[in-house]
């Protein structure tokens, strides 16, 4: 199965993924199949992370059945490539 995740790069204390799509029995930093973005959020104070994504090839992982892991979910719902996240309702 083929998760879509993020590599982390970066020096100490100062992060910055690669998102990537990779088979799940793989280490975090180890082999994936393909490079799909990245990530950095160590910017200024009034700026916006900083997300890179190659839409187009996403949306093909998505298609074949590529799960996205809960981070890369939400950077996903973000940038408009995933559905909103329903709400929990309580009763």
């Amino acid at each position: 199965m083929v998760k879509i995740r993020l590599r982390r790069d970066g020096a100490k204390k100062r992060p910055f993924y690669h998102v990537v799509a990779a088979d799940i029995r793989r280490a975090r930093n180890g082999r994936f199949i393909e490079e799909l973005g990245y990530y950095n959020p160590i910017v200024p104070a009034d700026a916006e992370p900083i997300v890179e994504l190659k839409e187009d090839r996403i949306r093909y992982w998505l298609g074949v059945g590529a799960q996205p892991s809960d981070v890369v979910a939400a950077l996903l719902r973000k940038k408009g490539l995933l559905p909103a996240k329903e709400a929990a309702t309580t009763s």
